[in-house]
């Protein structure tokens, strides 16, 4: 799908409108930035592709970000470079630019991945990095039980890991990202522990699945959710999630070399 929203959004989602308070829920997760600062290494030049509210950006590196949806734009803190309107199948860089690059929870958005893919591998001259959620292991969560159209929704849109390994080429590392207990990155599986959390409107909203599914599938959620809180059930199947300190979900770090 390659709809340009109001706001210019550039993949399926409209985040003129779910984009509301995201940054609220989602704040870089110092555990997962850990894994992204290893893979960058040395470089000093970086490119963020579909960069959102800068998550994730390394501030002590030269970074140049790119993100179509103007609302995302807008809510990117002002220690971070304003960010360019631009789209990753059509990057406006020269070949070799960037010493690294990186796309984080943003290729399941793009309307063309082979070709954002094929353009970040071009501007760079060593690793590109892309943070992602394999649509394979998104049925280890309890919320394939509790929303399994979300989940649908999701790992239809999640591109096979497989596929960002052939697009990237090269030399590739999958690495399995686990998910800290508090991690304050609020996609779904952050809140493994916390369930109470995914109560809240704008946590879902925070999360673009949520914007797929069909009418009364959240309200359902929300009630079922309540219900299971309250009268125990949920923490009689799950409660051992509470004090798990992390969680092998479907986050994957995928690492490619030239």
């Amino acid at each position: 799908m390659n709809n340009r929203f109001n706001d210019g959004s550039a993949g399926d989602a409209n985040y003129g409108t779910i984009g509301i308070g995201y940054t609220s829920y989602r704040q870089p997760d110092p555990h997962i930035e850990g894994f992204i600062r290893n893979a960058l290494g040395d470089a000093r030049s970086v490119l963020n592709v579909g960069a959102g509210a800068g998550s994730y950006e390394p501030v002590d590196r030269n970074v140049v970000a790119v993100e179509p949806s103007a609302s995302m734009r807008a809510q990117r803190p002002a220690h971070l470079p304003v960010a360019i309107d631009g789209v990753a199948q059509s990057l406006p860089f020269a070949d070799a630019s960037f010493d690294a690059s990186m796309a984080t929870f943003t290729v399941h958005q793009w309307p063309d991945l082979k070709a954002g893919l094929a353009e970040m591998r071009r501007v760079t001259r060593g690793a590109v990095l892309i943070l992602t959620c394999d649509p394979a292991r998104l049925d280890c969560s309890w919320l394939a039980t509790y929303a399994p159209e979300m989940i649908a929704v999701e790992a239809r849109r999640y591109p096979p890991i497989s596929a960002i390994v052939e697009g990237l080429g090269g030399q590739t590392i999958v690495q399995p990202v686990e998910i800290s207990l508090n991690c304050t990155d609020g996609f779904s599986e952050a809140y493994y522990g916390r369930p109470e959390r995914l109560l809240e409107p704008g946590a879902r909203r925070a999360n673009s699945a949520w914007s797929f599914v069909e009418a009364g599938v959240e309200e359902r959620f929300v009630d079922r959710l309540s219900r299971d809180l309250k009268d125990g059930a949920w923490d009689a199947q799950y409660g051992s999630l509470r004090t798990q300190p992390l969680f092998d979900g479907s986050l994957r770090l995928i690492i490619g070399q030239p």
